[in-house]
């Protein structure tokens, strides 16, 4: 069994698309959605192995705390300070990595090197987009945040830079929940200091719905590229079902999946 654990994850389609590449696979896993309070995430990580779980997907607000109680970890996961890949081995020992960072990357598609990106956001996936970037060469990487105290805190452990313009740039990346439930955009754009903002040429949005979201319709309009939430999604669980199986993630069963 597998699974994907945040607070909340109503809204996931990760079981749609690993439900699509098990079966093209020819894997009879089950992945089924593990909502879990923070206060109960350890205990409950710690207790799945036990149900028969082979890995864990982790999202908000779950990837530092992921990293934090696993038995081992990956470099990437290490270095970025985050984990949303947990695999179970012999005994329940609990192996963490990190997806985000190259699954943004290939779903992103382009070459970095030079580019001067913002990321939005001061949680587990802005910490690794913001690493993705400046490992990728990035020649400035901006993190912010409505709390200016956490995107410095970022910033200092990554070795970027922290401010408090969402504006200007090459890219940008929201990597908040900004835009996940239903609302006014406008007001969605304040809450993310993009208001008034002419858009770079390439915008990402990690967050995904039945609609457009405000980011997106933002991009849209603004004639910039924009990377849509779902390819990143896609690309992020196709790498850690690689991780669980030993197999390579069949992407158009997956893309066609996630709706």
């Amino acid at each position: 069994m597998l699974g994907v654990a945040g607070f909340p994850v109503a809204h996931s389609r990760s079981p749609a698309i690993h439900a699509a590449a098990l079966a093209e696979l020819g894997l009879d896993w089950e992945y089924v959605k593990v909502p879990v309070p923070p206060e109960l995430f350890a205990e409950t990580v710690r207790a799945l192995p036990g149900s028969g779980f082979r890995g864990l997907n982790v999202t908000v607000p779950h990837k530092e705390a992921a990293l934090a109680l696993a038995d081992s970890r990956s470099a990437v996961a290490a270095a970025i300070g985050a984990a949303n890949t947990l695999t179970f081995g012999e005994g329940g020992a609990i192996a963490a990595d990190n997806t985000d960072a190259p699954g943004f990357l290939a779903a992103l598609d382009q070459d970095v090197r030079g580019v001067e990106a913002v990321v939005l956001g001061a949680g587990g996936s802005a910490r690794a987009v913001a690493w993705a970037l400046a490992d990728a060469g990035a020649a400035r990487v901006t993190v912010v945040n409505r709390t200016p105290e956490r995107a410095a805190a970022l910033a200092a452990d990554l070795g970027v830079e922290a401010g408090t313009d969402a504006g200007g740039g090459d890219l940008l990346v929201n990597c908040t929940s900004v835009g996940l439930e239903p609302g006014n955009p406008q007001d969605a754009l304040a809450a993310l200091g993009l208001a008034g903002h002419v858009p770079p040429p390439v915008v990402a949005d990690l967050v995904y719905g039945d609609a457009p979201t405000p980011v997106q319709g933002w991009a849209v309009a603004g004639g910039s590229r924009f990377v849509d939430g779902r390819e990143v999604l896609v690309r992020q669980g196709a790498l850690s079902l690689e991780v669980w199986t030993g197999r390579p993630a069949p992407l158009q069963a997956m893309r066609a999946a996630v709706g």
